[in-house]
């Protein structure tokens, strides 16, 4: 991602109404889809500068690996081990070490996104989970996808797709952040029709950031649970083989 990206987000993901809400849609799965026990290792691959490591470490011992060396340096200030690596093939974690492996908003910076998922299924203890999520509908394509240097965004057909090429077993896969679709489809379509390329993931004024985040985390009553058809996010467990 761009430099400016970074800064925004080390700035803003304890507070910005996205990262706090998909935060609480993270909680909200792996207390549903993952059945973690006292001693579990976790994963998250690809941290960046660090703002989901102490909710995972909620859950067991956490690790992290991150191949931007500022954003490093910003994960590792967080108190959590953070080592250099990138997917598909710069990972030295050991395999067949891991519970719970995280990749959040991830997948999307991959080229090769099956080798991504190979790499990462390696990793896992025989029953582990794989914990992804990644920006849904490619229509909505945009600036922002542009700025952030994703190489797509996926349907649920797509990322099932990628999953099974990757020789894994998704157990659930489903769309979230699906309450401000219609405000975000709109924003998104407006600028498109008049050129703007602003900055999309600026916080906005207080009282509005507090109202999208009460929105998006409200999701987490349903998220796994009751299949939706449409969303901005996708969200995917795969489970390793015992």
């Amino acid at each position: 991602m761009d430099r400016a990206v970074y800064d925004r987000m080390a700035a803003q993901e304890q507070v910005h109404w996205w990262f706090v809400g998909r935060r609480a849609i993270i909680r909200a799965l792996i207390e549903r889809e993952v059945k973690l026990g006292r001693d579990a290792r976790i994963l998250e691959a690809g941290c960046g500068t660090g703002g989901n490591l102490e909710l995972l470490s909620r859950y067991g011992q956490i690790e992290g690996f991150e191949f931007d060396p500022e954003a490093r340096r910003l994960a590792t200030n967080t108190g959590f081990p953070v080592s250099l690596g990138a997917l598909p093939d710069q990972v030295a974690e050991p395999d067949a070490a891991y519970d719970l492996v995280g990749l959040f908003d991830v997948l999307e910076h991959v080229e090769n996104d099956v080798a991504a998922l190979e790499a990462l299924g390696r990793k896992l203890k025989a029953g582990g989970s794989l914990l992804i999520t990644v920006p849904a509908m490619p229509w909505l394509w945009s600036s922002h996808d542009t700025t952030h240097h994703h190489y797509r965004r996926y349907t649920a057909r797509s990322l099932k797709r990628v999953i099974a090429a990757a020789g894994q077993r998704a157990v659930n896969v489903g769309y979230f952040n699906t309450l401000l679709f219609p405000l975000a489809a709109v924003h998104r379509g407006l600028n498109g029709l008049f050129g703007a390329e602003e900055a999309t993931d600026e916080i906005p004024a207080r009282g509005l950031n507090a109202l999208l985040s009460a929105v998006f985390r409200f999701e987490r009553h349903w998220v796994g649970r009751v299949p939706v058809p449409f969303g901005l996010s996708l969200f995917a467990v795969v489970r390793a083989p015992r």
